[in-house]
């Protein structure tokens, strides 16, 4: 699961202080993760210049997404030495779209300025309406109510060649079922730690939910590729 659709393994492009700002978070911040293993070394330029491209952006976005369910530092680490070393900025983002479906809202209101550099690019009107549709963005006086959990999402959405029927469809079809497995899960371990003290429950819930939502993500990966596979390989038939 390595690969990344988009022409974007460009070479890294971003200065530590373009990335931080990007990312919305401090040069400090982002040094600090470096020397924690969190974010992998930038590429050294001209100059002696680090360069840092879409996967440091990428790993940042999903620790904040880690930081915004109330993970502690200790626990973003190991989540994070689980995810293969050379997962893509597209891998990474899809991680994120995981971890956000289990976190709680995070809506903020913003300034079309800080939109737009949340969103790391210019968003027109129709993509606005796009977003609007999604519920991801909602106009607030002469500022914008955002969901930051799904903004990438959103934003990478923009660029698929689906109708926005489909993308709806589609968003509909995840949330109706994620919430039927969290339900079922639920209901799995309350079962399990019934008998047990509450210190303990504390100590389960927050060893299991990042393996349940990395076993997740596995299981639905392995699912939509075999029936891509299938898919295609019946359209290849009827050629």
């Amino acid at each position: 699961m390595t690969t990344d659709p988009s022409p974007a393994a460009e070479e890294p492009s971003l200065t530590v202080d373009e990335l931080a700002a990007r990312a919305g978070v401090t040069v400090r911040t982002v040094r600090f993760y470096g020397t924690r293993g969190l974010l992998p070394p930038p590429v050294i330029g001209p100059r002696r210049v680090g360069r840092y491209g879409r996967e440091h952006l990428a790993r940042l976005a999903l620790i904040e997404e880690l930081q915004h369910r109330g993970m502690t530092l200790a626990a973003i680490e190991r989540y994070m030495q689980q995810l293969p070393a050379e997962l893509s900025a597209h891998d990474l983002a899809i991680h994120r779209a995981v971890v956000a479906s289990w976190a709680p809202d995070v809506v903020e209101r913003v300034t079309p300025g800080e939109l737009r550099r949340r969103a790391g690019r210019a968003l027109s009107d129709d993509d606005l309406e796009r977003l609007a549709a999604m519920d991801v963005v909602r106009r607030d006086g002469d500022g914008y109510r955002v969901d930051l959990g799904l903004l990438r999402l959103g934003v990478a959405l923009l660029d698929v060649p689906l109708s926005q029927e489909a993308i709806l469809a589609s968003r509909k079809v995840l949330i109706e079922h994620s919430r039927s497995a969290a339900r079922e899960l639920s209901q799995l371990f309350r079962g399990e730690v019934a008998q047990r003290d509450a210190q303990d429950v504390k100590s389960l819930s927050a060893h299991m939910e990042p393996l349940v939502v990395q076993a997740l993500l596995t299981t639905f990966q392995r699912s939509l590729k075999e029936e891509l596979r299938e898919w295609t390989s019946q359209v290849g038939g009827e050629s």
